[in-house]
């Protein structure tokens, strides 16, 4: 993850609002024969942002708008990107419709705001582009049948880097966003999608689920209970994000998987493990080492230490076992969030991905790794 600048941070808008602004100019340019350049939308906020256009095209019962997705100061994967709308006049009766064009795309498996086969283009973005038409229909005095093609240049290999593969989405990249605005920082489309991920292990009759802190945790907890895809979060730092879901959206069981100083964080409490917005106390660890036997030597050390790797490293010196104490306190603080909705475990693994703590497995009898620890 891209670490936060200092001062302060541009917001910047969706694909949904970018998208919404490319569907009114082209609609307007079909109804009227021109297009509005800048377009200007109004957001389910209020906000009234203005878009200049990159295509402005028109055709025999066709017209094709574009905007550059501006994500601000968020590190967003399609910040720069071309968003296309090319609307057309629908069949009587059939009212506003939605097409995944080139770059969107496809949903595939349940679990998902909309169902298997339609567009990728979410609810707010559809409710979004719904009032934008239909106030042009009442302006121009037409029939609002409509329907609605998004296109993203490149969206499939933009995709790649997001979880759509993994939530069956197919194709290329979801049109997303509730509020049109894209706050810098604030992770939104990465929470997002672990909510999805649960939506779809959930429809898919999954009843364990396993979130990570990285890569190399998710192998080790993928490879240890022969995990399918979509039974894997991409938790990543956001493991209250996560938990508050589960907790109104509960699974029977549920592993966390994380290296040693990730799980310190949970252990003492905090649900956010980034390191610009949690920090490892060596104050409290060097009380968690007492906990598991270590001396008052080995304790000092750990109060004087750089990180917790080292703590780890000084623990395995002198044979004290801190990573099970870590793996209990952290399985506590999860199970404290999950307030009783599932069984938790908690998985420790060191940098080489080997499993060197457990803690909650007993929890739910069921579940049998598939291989000895």
């Amino acid at each position: 993850m891209a670490r936060k600048p200092d001062g302060p941070l541009r917001k910047g808008w969706t694909t949904g609002a970018c998208a919404t602004a490319a569907t009114r100019a082209a609609w307007q340019a079909l109804l009227s024969g021109d297009f509005p350049d800048p377009v200007t939308i109004t957001l389910p906020r209020g906000e009234t942002p203005s878009f200049e256009l990159i295509k402005a095209e028109t055709g025999d019962g066709w017209a094709r708008a574009s905007v550059i997705k501006d994500a601000g100061d968020d590190p967003d994967v399609t910040h720069g990107a071309e968003i296309i709308a090319t609307v057309r006049h629908g069949k009587p009766g059939n009212g506003i419709t939605f097409h995944a064009g080139d770059g969107v795309g496809t949903i595939t498996k349940p679990g998902l705001p909309l169902p298997p086969g339609e567009a990728a283009i979410n609810p707010k973005p559809r409710e979004m582009m719904i009032a934008q038409i239909t106030e042009l229909c009442e302006t121009f005095g037409a029939k609002p049948d409509v329907e609605i093609e998004i296109s993203i240049p490149g969206g499939a290999e933009i995709a790649t880097k997001t979880w759509n593969g993994r939530l069956g989405i197919v194709g290329g990249l979801s049109v997303l966003g509730t509020t049109g605005v894209v706050i810098p920082f604030s992770c939104s489309a990465w929470i997002h999608s672990i909510h999805r991920g649960i939506d779809v292990a959930r429809a898919t009759g999954r009843i364990h689920v396993a979130g990570a802190t990285g890569k190399t945790s998710e192998a080790a907890i993928r490879a240890f209970y022969d995990l399918p895809e979509e039974a894997i979060m991409d938790m990543g730092d956001f493991v209250g994000g996560m938990l508050k879901y589960l907790r109104k959206n509960p699974v029977a069981f549920v592993s966390i998987a994380g290296g040693f100083a990730k799980l310190v964080k949970l252990a003492q409490g905090h649900l956010d493990l980034h390191s610009s917005r949690s920090e490892v106390d060596f104050d409290k660890l060097a009380q968690t080492v007492a906990l598991s036997g270590g001396d008052a030597e080995l304790q000092d050390q750990t109060r004087n230490a750089n990180t917790a790797k080292q703590v780890l490293e000084l623990c395995q010196a002198a044979g004290v076992r801190i990573e099970d104490t870590i793996a209990r306190q952290a399985c506590e603080s999860a199970r404290a969030t999950l307030d009783g909705a599932g069984a938790i475990e908690i998985v420790v693994t060191d940098r080489s991905g080997t499993i060197i703590a457990r803690h909650g497995v007993g929890d739910f009898e069921p579940f049998r790794p598939v291989q000895a620890n």
